[in-house]
């Protein structure tokens, strides 16, 4: 036991991360997490309501934190500024431990109803940013617009942070990854019109298999 943290919950996070790396996924069950972490399954089940929101339980803390920072943006803040705001406190809370990130990526990534879940809990996210946005007075087009294109932004940052070969800070990442964007968009009106290829002449086969839920 004297290798464990002290705390159930960490020691039995701690235990599954491992078990999930060395057997995957599917094969660990609950009460070989709690067995490897010295507690009973009872214990398990007043931490964590299954094995999957081992991986997921920091979810509610993320909402909070990013609505918390997007409301108390200055009433002057854009709409995409106001999400670059809850971005970068989503970073502050997960951002510090970058190898614990790196193997819950790999768990999530060899899983595909992981991978399902990780999406759904983006899609909620988004959502609720949406709404924050419309509750500071946007549009509500604007607002679902500028909340999935931050969501965007998160997934590609946070994919890079994880893969990347040396360390470094999510903030600045998810910065930079902003930036891109604002690059990309800069001197675009609502009514210029689209230089993209007629959806007639492109083959839809093309965009397949492009996609990496992160």
């Amino acid at each position: 036991m004297g290798r464990w943290e002290p705390g159930a919950d960490s020691r039995l996070r701690e235990a599954a991360m491992e078990l999930f790396l060395d057997r995957g996924f599917e094969q660990t069950m609950v009460a070989d997490i709690a067995e490897r972490a010295g507690v009973t399954a009872r214990t398990f089940f007043r931490h964590f309501t299954d094995k999957r929101e081992v991986l997921f339980d920091g979810s509610p803390d993320l909402l909070e934190r990013s609505l918390a920072a997007l409301e108390s943006a200055p009433a002057t803040t854009s709409v995409l500024d106001a999400v670059a705001l809850a971005l970068d406190a989503v970073a502050g809370l997960i951002g510090g431990d970058r190898e614990y990130s790196k193997q819950r990526q790999a768990v999530i990534m060899a899983n595909p109803e992981l991978q399902e879940r990780e999406l759904i809990k983006l899609a909620h996210m988004s959502g609720a940013l949406a709404a924050g946005l419309r509750r500071r007075g946007a549009e509500a087009s604007e607002a679902e617009l500028a909340a999935e294109a931050g969501l965007a932004v998160y997934r590609v940052a946070y994919a890079q942070w994880v893969d990347a070969a040396e360390d470094g800070d999510l903030r600045d990442v998810i910065r930079e990854s902003m930036a891109r964007l604002r690059s990309l968009t800069a001197g675009a009106t609502p009514d210029q019109p689209s230089t993209a290829p007629d959806s007639d002449t492109v083959g839809t086969g093309v965009l397949q298999g492009v996609e990496r839920p992160s």
